[in-house]
Parts: C-alpha cells; structure tokens; sequence
C-alpha cells in the first residue's frame, strides 16, 4: 500500500456500533445523525444496501464505527498533547469512510481535517501533496513516485455481522 519506506504506527482504533439502536437513533425525528455524514457515505450506504437487500443502515452503521474508529487512533497517535477537536466540535463530517470501486474501505479527510491531523500529530502543516496523495489512496491504492516526503497514511478495516457493525483503524506514519 505504500513505496516501501519505513512505515511507523502512531494509533490504532477499534470500534463497534449496535446496528439496531443505531438505526432507532437515526430514523428518530429530528435527529442529526444523518448530517454527520458526507452526501457520497450516504449515497454509498444506500446503493450497497440495496444491492446486498440488507438496507442502509447496516453499511451506515459500518461508516459509523469507522469513524469513531479514527478518531480514537489519531487521539492515541497525539501522545500526550491536546486534541485540536473536543466533543463539542468533532470534525464528523469531514471524515468520510469510502469505498474505493473495488469496494475496498478508505479513510479521506476533508482538507481541514487533514491539515488538522498533520498540525496535531506531526506539528506540521499539511505538506501540499498528503491529501492528493490520500484522495488517490481511496480511488487507485497507488502510490505516486515522486511521494518521497513522510506523510500519514490511513488503514481501516469495516465488518458487520448478526447485529453489530465494527472497525480497526490504524494511522502510520511513512517515511
């Protein structure tokens, strides 16, 4: 998945979700669990549920428990210093859980959230090229030759079974 430089481990996270009490919570009026995902989670959701006739909220769910999943693996990779985020303002939306057109799960950031994660983890800004190089992640899973800088890089890993939805995430720094 990467160019074959050191690849160091900075977080892991794991997460499970409750299909059932998730699906009660986002069919509730008024909730606004549904905006917490981007427009093309949602839209993947619902193409995947219906083509494996086991509805949305299923694959949501899934989404769900991975972004949790992230959040708790860039925490860990933040030692001991300050999350830029609190619970009152997580970057939710700006953390997608996609799938790549071999159906493969992906973890893209929304530039902000990227540049976040770099400040916060790094003490760096973003370099430029990290998110092309991420976004390129979820679509090819290549690598770009010319990626010689270190940079973060994204595993994650999303199931679902009887009634519980789960992910492990890992965050590695590539050099």
């Amino acid at each position: 998945m990467h160019n074959g430089g050191m690849e160091s481990i900075l977080g892991l996270g794991h997460d499970v979700v409750d299909i059932a009490g998730f699906e009660k919570q986002l069919n509730e009026p008024g909730t606004r669990l549904r905006g917490l995902f981007s427009a093309r989670e949602l839209r993947q959701s619902t193409l995947r549920g219906e083509s494996k006739a086991d509805g949305e909220a299923v694959h949501l769910a899934a989404r769900w428990a991975g972004k949790e999943a992230v959040i708790k693996a860039w925490s860990e990779a933040l030692g001991v210093r300050d999350a830029p985020f609190t619970v009152d303002n997580m970057p939710w939306s700006q953390i997608e859980i996609l799938d790549d057109s071999r159906g493969r799960p992906g973890v893209v950031l929304s530039e902000d959230a990227q540049k976040m994660l770099y400040e916060s983890v790094l003490g760096t800004i973003n370099h430029g090229s990290a998110q092309s190089v991420q976004q390129s992640r979820i679509h090819s899973r290549e690598e770009s030759a010319s990626d010689t800088d270190a940079h973060l890089e994204w595993r994650i890993s999303i199931s679902h079974d009887g009634g519980i939805a789960s992910a492990v995430v890992l965050l590695a720094k590539v050099e």
